[in-house]
């Protein structure tokens, strides 16, 4: 399975363009992505990870304007992600009606991610969409930790970018949809960071 330098952006942006799948480090934990506009990435996608269908993917955008393009971000959204994005969260926003129901399996909401690093950030760009991005590894089973377990769990894949992670933990998931933010996953951000209490500049 070839391993792509970060610098290969173009290499690994036509792999998605047409539909397939690559991994990628990310600053909590290695990812699996696929492009969001294409139905047959998403099972692709689905296929290699073994993910049930009633489980949606989240989706990784390279910064807040796309965010904007494809969910509705309030105020107190946009204050959280221009504070602690790119970072090691996860905001749950609700989507616009005109992103198709497959991308999340019917339901109101997305669940996203911003560009962690520069070749996220240009990968996406690349492509043009956002991606679908989840964790690397079959579903059930423990997140990989390297290439060379990526490779032996997920030998479906079309390619793999090199690189390490940072935090090694899944990012903080936070449902931003209310007034009231509150978390449904533990990370490496804490309730205290979201509100501003803190910066929630953890280090790795």
């Amino acid at each position: 399975m070839r391993r792509f330098a970060q610098n290969e952006i173009a290499e690994m942006a036509e792999i998605l363009k047409n539909d397939g799948v690559i991994s990628v480090p990310t600053d909590t934990v290695y990812g699996l992505c696929a492009r969001m506009d294409s139905q047959a990435a998403q099972e692709h996608l689905r296929d290699i990870k073994h993910r049930p269908a009633d489980k949606a993917f989240p989706v990784m955008c390279r910064d807040l304007a796309q965010i904007e393009e494809i969910a509705e971000v309030s105020d107190a959204a946009r204050d959280i992600i221009q504070r602690l994005m790119p970072g090691p969260l996860t905001v749950i926003l609700k989507k616009k009606p005109h992103v198709p129901d497959y991308v999340n399996g019917g339901m109101d909401t997305l669940a996203i991610r911003m560009a962690t690093s520069p070749a996220l950030a240009e990968l996406i760009a690349a492509v043009g969409v956002p991606l679908f991005m989840t964790s690397a590894n079959r579903s059930g089973e423990k997140t990989c930790t390297g290439l060379d377990e990526i490779e032996h769990a997920c030998p479906g894949l079309d390619g793999m970018m090199e690189g390490s992670t940072a935090f090694g933990q899944a990012s903080t998931i936070a449902d931003c949809t209310a007034d009231e933010v509150r978390i449904l996953r533990e990370g490496p951000l804490d309730l205290a960071a979201l509100k501003g209490e803190t910066d929630g500049r953890q280090t790795a």
